[in-house]
């Protein structure tokens, strides 16, 4: 199963993408919020089975917003099928 972002709600210093398979079914949701050089990045997906294809999606994403300030703190918190997923991020803090 694919999945992909499908933008809902953007901001300069906040984002909410929903994460929906090919058929455009919903999958999940990716929330970004930016304050004072520190970014969190929250994100939840119904199906663990996807859980690479979820890490594959979210890192370049978090890596691209990392280009306006590379200096940001990262902090995530992120599940698949309500277990914690890790990623590496190239900021401040992981």
């Amino acid at each position: 199963m694919q999945i992909y972002f499908s933008p809902e709600f953007f901001r300069e210093d906040a984002q909410v993408l929903n994460i929906v398979t090919q058929n455009n079914d919903p999958a999940g949701y990716l929330t970004f919020l930016t304050k004072d050089q520190k970014m969190y990045v929250f994100g939840v997906l119904e199906n663990e089975g996807v859980t690479e294809d979820f890490k594959d999606l979210v890192k370049p994403y978090v890596q691209g917003l990392l280009k306006i300030d590379p200096e940001m703190e990262v902090y995530t918190y992120l599940t698949a099928g309500g277990k914690k997923v890790e990623i590496e991020v190239s900021g401040k803090k992981g």
